[in-house]
């Protein structure tokens, strides 16, 4: 087998491991399908380390051979379920003692996150067949699932549909992967490019696409290399986010560019290494959660509002971290009719640090705004510098004269070594 079969067969065992197991019951004659239940617990725990338990198992050769499992579960604080499990071995391959199987589906699977990662290093290896059994070129044909829903770091749970079509050595043909009852509809399609590893990637979300092209290489060292190239067109964010559950800060349909890149021995590696950079513009764009001109004209004690952009740009970093992703934006740039800003921002378990200078159209040049809280109640607030600045701008001059004293607070205190990610002093503030 080639390298590229080795890491493969790795990669997709955690996917098919069920199915694997499943099929190789029809080697045993047994007397009941009680007793094949235990044998599955038992192969299961065995290979992984973890306990099985099922509510159900029937099978049968004829008319067409086939393994039903029922109520799945581990055993762990939050199980891993599955609702049903259907396995279909080919009978001309069973006689011959080939692994051999068209289809292997599921439906109503939940995954906890917490227990998924339980099995890490567990069953990264393929099942071996049991005595003189022999594995086909093609060992699962197609692997399908009906809500699969994965629960993240905050249980929040997602659910999912989705078909994958292999050729020899797990490479896969197709595949498709949805959102489930989700509207407008979010689905990926991967299309393989002949015999190559490179798939078109069509992405549709949110009203627009995501298209591009995917490739998978074997590096020097054994490990793999995924690259993609996309393009974002016309996805409307709030939509986008609202697909996931989650809120957008931003409203409006962005475009731009998007490069993915991951490294790793298998396939769960190269998802939780996965890097993404994308370059974008949204026109026009409003701030959902704040007024940044009502914010500088009050020193930064005004919160909420809504801020209509013209234009919005810069680049997004994504990273996956073991504990959630990391999100951090460089090189912002908004426009408006009434400012100008620029800045950058880092976001975490969903709390945001980030900087902020803003230009008004009356003069006032770079204003600076430290943004801190959460995504849900983000805060604009002045440094220590710039916070006692602008209560001497607004000495001098009410409101505009506030945002002047506090970009000469901020120049001053950075003169003189002030740290502007430090908590600012409890002072008189600008009203």
């Amino acid at each position: 087998m080639t390298r590229t079969g080795r890491w493969l067969v790795r990669g997709a065992a955690g996917l098919v491991a069920l199915g694997v197991v499943g099929a190789a019951l029809v080697a045993w004659w047994l007397p009941s399908d009680a007793e094949l239940a235990a044998r599955v617990g038992s192969e299961f725990e065995q290979r992984t380390g973890i306990g099985l338990t099922v509510g159900g198992l029937h099978w049968a050769l004829f008319p067409v051979p086939r393994v039903v499992l029922e109520d799945v579960a581990t055993v762990q604080d939050e199980p891993i379920r599955v609702h049903r499990l259907e396995v279909n071995p080919r009978l001309r391959s069973l006689l011959a003692r080939e692994v051999r199987i068209d289809s292997v589906s599921a439906d109503g699977v939940a995954l906890p996150r917490q227990s998924v990662r339980a099995f890490r290093g567990r069953a990264e290896a393929a099942p071996a067949p049991r005595g003189n059994w022999t594995l086909a070129a093609v060992p699962v044909e197609q692997v399908r699932f009906t809500e699969l829903t994965w629960v993240d770091r905050r249980n929040i749970p997602l659910a999912y549909d989705g078909r994958v079509d292999f050729d020899p050595h797990w490479r896969p043909r197709t595949a498709e992967f949805s959102r489930h009852g989700v509207t407008p509809p979010a689905r990926l399609r991967l299309e393989r490019d002949g015999d190559a590893d490179r798939w078109r990637t069509l992405i549709d979300v949110a009203g627009g696409t995501w298209n591009g092209s995917s490739e998978l290489a074997i590096q020097k060292d054994d490990t793999l290399l995924l690259t993609a190239q996309l393009e974002p067109r016309s996805v409307d964010i709030e939509q986008l986010m609202q697909t996931f559950d989650r809120r957008a800060p931003v409203a409006g349909k962005v475009n731009g560019r998007t490069e993915v890149r991951a490294t790793g021995a298998n396939v769960a590696e190269l998802w939780r290494n996965a890097t993404t950079r994308t370059r974008f513009s949204v026109q026009p764009a409003t701030l959902t959660r704040f007024d940044l001109a009502k914010a500088i004209q009050t020193a930064g004690t005004s919160r909420g509002g809504r801020t209509p952009l013209d234009e919005l740009t810069g680049t997004l970093a994504t990273e996956n971290t073991d504990d959630g992703m990391r999100f951090s934006y460089t090189g912002l740039k908004a426009h408006s009719g009434l400012l100008t800003a620029s800045g950058s921002a880092r976001i975490y378990h969903r709390a945001i640090d980030g900087e902020v200078a803003v230009d008004l159209v009356d003069g006032v040049v770079g204003v600076p705004l430290k943004v801190s809280g959460s995504l849900d109640d983000p805060t604009l607030s002045l440094t220590g510098g710039a916070l006692t600045g602008a209560a001497v701008g607004t000495a001098v001059l009410p409101g505009v004269g506030t945002a002047i004293g506090a970009r000469i607070g901020q120049q001053v205190e950075r003169l003189f070594g002030g740290d502007d990610r430090k908590t600012p002093p409890k002072g008189p503030r600008a009203p």
